[in-house]
């Protein structure tokens, strides 16, 4: 009897034969091509680099370490007017992926739900969805999000701030919301404690190539409750929630988001999700209706289904769309300037005004951005990269 099992592949092998596939054919075509362009090039920097002399101007990025007399009224670290260019420039990078990935956190929830929900065999729901999508798909992002900073502006005062839920206030100047207060000892143990809870979990479950009982889930269970629990008795640290309470002309407690902030969230998470509803719902059905069918004759309720069967395979459609969803997300993170929110655009153009330094503001711009898409797109390429080597995404 043959071993049915596919062959390893074939060693990619070193030295030249390595370089050369590496290359492609045509090398010397190649090596042409590419020396001319890197001559094209640099014939653009000289003659940019001339003209700015020219005019009188020395291209420097001297200006990062120049006091920036601006303010900035939201800044995750602290800052004031007077502080060099470059801290500035950081306050509005915090700002730029702060915004890009609680953006990308809620569109992927609200999207995958929808997507769900648009494919779950209920004519009404779908319809519903169908709706959403299309009215959102079809409207400029840039309106929607004067939309949502036109709706802020319209919300009551503090002291008539609307309460949709238990201590959520919703007011002309921003949302207020709980938040959990930790004091008294470090609290990133317990976070690396479940980051390598959950290595742990897939590496069983790899290994094992079965879901995990009901029996094995209690004590993983257990453990994510136990272990964090011991941990903070013996550091003594003591977790609060911090409820925003009404008093007087103002809202104290919570945490407080802008209304600039909470329109490009909204905006941003709003259109997004409708994208990636698309994009769950297109992987779904590119896993044919066999696949479901076999997985129902096994016994398989049909969220197990789904979960066991169809969603491992709909990845391979899935996530590359994702990458240029999250990436998408984050570049349009610099249409805040548009409505006042201070994102990392926002300083730049700041600091191209106050300074001159328009084409120094511009590489720090590109160099900031790549710093942040090029990381995502990692990550995301890593991740399609093991589930290419699980058998899930075909090249």
């Amino acid at each position: 009897m043959t071993d049915a099992r596919a062959a390893p592949p074939p060693a990619e092998g070193t030295g030249f034969a390595a370089f050369r596939r590496w290359w492609g054919d045509h090398a010397l075509a190649q090596a042409i091509g590419l020396a001319a362009a890197a001559v094209f090039v640099a014939f653009l920097a000289s003659n940019l680099v001339a003209s700015v002399r020219r005019l009188g101007m020395s291209p420097s990025f001297d200006y990062l370490t120049q006091p920036a007399n601006f303010d900035i009224s939201e800044s995750l670290i602290v800052y004031r007017a007077g502080d060099p260019y470059s801290r500035a420039i950081l306050v509005g990078l915090l700002n730029t992926i702060k915004l890009a990935v609680s953006g990308c956190g809620l569109a992927t929830i609200l999207g995958v739900s929808l997507g769900l929900m648009r494919a779950a065999g209920n004519p009404l729901l779908a319809r519903l969805v169908d709706a959403y999508v299309e009215v959102v798909r079809n409207t400029p992002l840039v309106l929607q999000l004067f939309f949502w900073i036109a709706l802020t502006h319209t919300l009551p005062p503090v002291r008539q701030a609307l309460e949709p839920l238990p201590f959520a206030y919703l007011s002309v100047r921003g949302v207020y919301l709980p938040w959990i207060t930790i004091e008294g000892g470090a609290i990133w143990p317990i976070v690396a404690f479940f980051v390598l809870l959950a290595w742990i979990v897939h590496a069983v479950h790899k290994r094992l190539g079965r879901p995990l009982s009901s029996l094995e889930w209690l004590g993983i269970l257990s453990t994510a409750v136990i272990a964090p629990a011991a941990w903070i008795v013996a550091e003594n640290v003591r977790l609060s929630v911090d409820l925003p309470v009404l008093k007087g002309f103002n809202i104290v407690g919570g945490v407080s988001l802008t209304p600039e902030f909470a329109a490009m969230l909204v905006g941003l998470s709003v259109y997004y999700a409708a994208n990636i509803a698309e994009i769950v719902r297109s992987g779904l059905q590119s896993v044919t209706h066999g696949q479901w069918e076999a997985g129902r004759a096994l016994g398989l309720h049909r969220t197990r289904v789904l979960q066991l069967i169809v969603l491992p395979q709909a990845m391979r459609v899935i996530t590359p769309l994702m990458t240029s969803t999250y990436l998408d997300l984050t570049k349009d993170t610099t249409l805040g300037v548009l409505i006042g929110f201070t994102e990392v655009t926002a300083v730049i153009k700041t600091s191209a005004n106050n300074t001159g330094n328009a084409v120094e503001t511009i590489l720090v711009l590109v160099a900031v951005f790549l710093s942040i898409s090029l990381p995502v797109s990692a990550a995301i390429n890593a991740y399609n990269r093991m589930l290419a080597r699980r058998g899930v995404v075909t090249s």
